[in-house]
């Protein structure tokens, strides 16, 4: 289970070190809505920005729901900031050999509580995976906000297809079709 962000002990696997997040979260002064994954994928280590991995839908859903172009981080910062959308992940360190959430070993959370308490606009957290949501709940058990689970992005998760995924993130983003 996670550590708290006090705890420096790892274990010492063959093949496993620990690793920490590699970018800060991305968030406006008046955003309303955060965003929080896992853990950065082998993908996004490699290209500095989250959700990089070519087959995620996390930026396609969001184009899709709200009409706009993300195909360079410029148009995915303008996306996030015109709709008032913050995105971070819940682990701030970890251990892990893949990119998979259920690798994920030995983590410990990023200072969540402070973020929203620097960005009291901020009335709504989302998962995008069951790991984010369960990894939350044990470091921030008593945080008091609207939270909600969101099927998915990761081409790993194949139990629900692209127009399923679209109307539950519209229906949780609170977006009319």
């Amino acid at each position: 289970m996670p550590k708290s962000n006090n705890d420096s002990t790892h274990s010492k696997k063959a093949g496993v070190s620990p690793v920490s997040h590699p970018f800060p979260p991305i968030i406006f002064p008046d955003s309303k809505i955060l965003i929080l994954g896992s853990f950065p994928s082998l993908k996004s280590f490699e290209n500095s920005f989250y959700y990089a991995h070519p087959r995620n839908q996390f930026w396609p859903l969001l184009s899709a729901i709200f009409d706009m172009p993300v195909a360079t981080r410029e148009e995915k910062r303008a996306l996030l900031e015109r709709h008032k959308i913050a995105l971070w992940d819940v682990v701030q360190s970890c251990e892990r050999t893949n990119s998979a959430d259920t690798n994920l070993q030995n983590c410990r959370c990023n200072d969540i509580e402070k973020l929203l308490k620097t960005h009291p606009k901020i009335e709504a957290v989302f998962f995008t995976g069951k790991k984010a949501q369960q990894l939350f709940k044990h470091c921030f058990p008593g945080l008091q906000i609207r939270q909600e689970l969101l099927p998915s992005p990761s081409p790993a998760y194949a139990a629900m297809r692209f127009e399923e995924k679209l109307k539950r993130w519209k229906e949780v983003l609170r977006v009319e079709s």
